[in-house]
């Protein structure tokens, strides 16, 4: 049986922390090439995820500590959808294709991911353009507030 527990949280926590991207992760799977992808990511407040897709999978994401905004956007940077994963909403799928980025609302933050593998890194067709050159500053803050129906000016 694998497990991650509490202290595994904490540990990972304490890791994304001290890295450069503010983010640290551990799988379940045991392979890169593995046809599911399941792990545990730390992301403190500070890390940026740029808006990007998956266009070959899904994605599952649920908060096992701490609270993330997760936002879904139309091909122009429209945001479709908000959720508040670790308040009301405990569970999202990302429909394969969608454009979504995810902001930690807390420090020690720990989301679970699940997608189709292989892993692959995301290809630069794969990042919204409208995101380039935006700082992560500046792209946390948007995050933080941006609504149904906005775009990023």
């Amino acid at each position: 049986m694998k497990k991650i527990t509490a202290a595994d949280l904490t540990k990972l926590g304490q890791q994304a922390q001290q890295s450069p991207r503010f983010r640290a992760n551990t799988n379940l799977h045991q392979e890169l090439s593995d046809p599911i992808q399941r792990l545990a990511i730390a992301m403190e407040p500070d890390t940026l995820i740029l808006p990007h897709r998956h266009p070959h999978t899904w994605e599952v994401l649920t908060a096992l500590r701490g609270r993330f905004t997760v936002l879904v956007f139309d091909e122009t940077g429209k945001v479709m959808a908000r959720e508040e994963l670790g308040e009301q909403t405990s569970v999202v799928e990302i429909p394969a294709g969608g454009w979504h980025a995810v902001l930690s609302r807390d420090t020690g933050a720990v989301i679970f991911e699940v997608k189709h593998g292989p892993y692959a890194p995301i290809a630069e067709a794969d990042v919204a353009g409208w995101s380039q050159g935006k700082s992560a500053a500046e792209l946390n803050a948007w995050y933080a507030q941006a609504q149904p129906g906005e775009k990023m000016s």
